[in-house]
């Protein structure tokens, strides 16, 4: 394994670095207040659209997608593209200036993938040009989501269009106002194999019978604009051309979905620590108590320490799964891609807690990011499986290399 970034990465990087220094950070606590504001739930802050112009011209659009998507693609691989994800996400909403936002990343992922020339046209070209947003709709409140292979909703097919019938939540992006499409996933065929009752679909979100219930917040944070919504599908009915690659191929997709999506989620995870790390630092430097500086408590230096120590590990673990993917594939690199997501919300949750400790007061309040931060770390030890269920599947897949014993 080589970590050493090519002149074209670290060049991107310092552009990368310098456009957050000349146009996010400055209007940082503009953006967060509008977000934060009720009277502007579920509204787009003005500058967001002059903002990603900008990103465009500055030619850092659509990092994200590996390199081996071709004429779509900038070209890079997932070990490039970690660190420049990684400074995204010192600033939570801004991915989607760079166009590097979930759920969008991954539905691009899914229709580059696998989808037809018509839903390519129809639908990622909108979406890598920036003009609409995207939902994805999964997890579901009747049922233990965790385990893919228990959602209920139904996709039946009549004629030439399916039928949907189902309740989903915490279906990313879909309260956002520039929302047009939802990839959808249920069952086609609840009686053939387990891995094989899955479908998946695209689902425009005017269509008759999708109705958004309410938004769902987590904490108190709404994540305006795009937010986590509740939906009901009513006998919503769409064209067969619609699905996504055939029947029954839907975990299949799924997995091919989750793996870059989670490993992205880690990369913006080191970012959010990273950080917090360096807030926490500033903090130490300029508060006195009980006399004496706080970066001269031996308590506190243990903390910092301990901070940086944890990020440089979690962040070679993401390097180091980020490799794996690009020389082996996805479906190889799967123990690995476990470990950090496993690893990463747990170690940022720690340091950021330790940030906000030393920030006192301030660190929970609305003027530093911290709270958000934790909020956004704490959610990702659920989003794209669970703790446990990587747990579960890491360990089976130790025991099997290590013995003999049938799983």
């Amino acid at each position: 394994m080589n970590f050493e970034y090519s002149e074209n990465i670290i060049a991107l990087q310092e552009k990368l670095n310098a456009f957050f220094e000349e146009h996010i950070l400055p209007v940082e606590k503009e953006v967060t207040a509008f977000n934060y504001d009720p009277k502007n739930l579920w509204q787009r802050w003005p500058g967001m659209e002059p903002l990603k112009e900008k990103a465009k011209e500055a030619g850092l659009w659509n990092l994200f997608l590996p390199k081996s998507y071709k004429e779509l693609s900038p070209g890079l691989t997932n070990l490039e593209y970690a660190p420049l994800a990684e400074i995204m996400g010192r600033v939570l909403w801004s991915s989607e200036v760079f166009n590097c936002n979930a759920p969008d990343t991954g539905n691009m992922e899914v229709l580059a993938k696998y989808g037809t020339k018509e839903q390519q046209e129809q639908w990622l070209q909108p979406l890598m040009n920036g003009d609409i947003r995207s939902a994805f709709l999964m997890t579901e409140p009747q049922v233990a989501s965790s385990d893919a292979t228990n959602i209920e909703t139904s996709i039946t097919r009549d004629g030439d269009h399916y039928v949907i019938n189902g309740r989903k939540w915490w279906s990313s992006g879909g309260m956002d106002p520039h929302c047009k499409i939802a990839i959808v996933m249920g069952k086609t065929d609840p009686n053939a194999a387990r891995h094989l009752q899955q479908s998946m679909i695209l689902v425009p979100m005017d269509t008759p019978g999708l109705k958004v219930i309410r938004p769902l917040s987590v904490f108190g944070f709404y994540d305006s604009p795009e937010g986590h919504a509740e939906i009901v599908l009513d006998n919503v009915r769409v064209s067969k051309e619609n699905l996504i690659l055939g029947e029954g191929r839907g975990f299949e997709i799924a997995q091919g979905r989750l793996g870059p999506g989670r490993i992205h989620h880690c990369m913006r995870l080191i970012g959010m620590a990273q950080r917090s790390l360096e807030l926490m630092s500033e903090r130490a430097a300029e508060r006195i108590a009980f006399g004496k500086t706080f970066k001269d408590f031996s308590s506190i230096r243990q903390e910092i320490a301990l901070s940086q120590c944890e990020i440089e590990q979690a962040r070679l673990l993401t390097l180091s799964a980020a490799d794996k993917m690009d020389r082996e594939g996805n479906k190889t690199s799967k123990d690995l891609i476990a470990m950090i997501k496993i690893v990463a919300p747990n170690m940022a949750l720690n340091v950021i807690d330790r940030a906000m400790q030393i920030h006192g007061g301030k660190g929970v309040g609305p003027d530093t990011p911290l709270a958000h931060f934790f909020v956004a770390a704490r959610m990702l030890r659920l989003a794209d499986g669970p703790d446990e269920v990587h747990m579960y599947q890491l360990g089976t897949s130790i025991i099997k290399k290590y013995t003999k014993t049938s799983i």
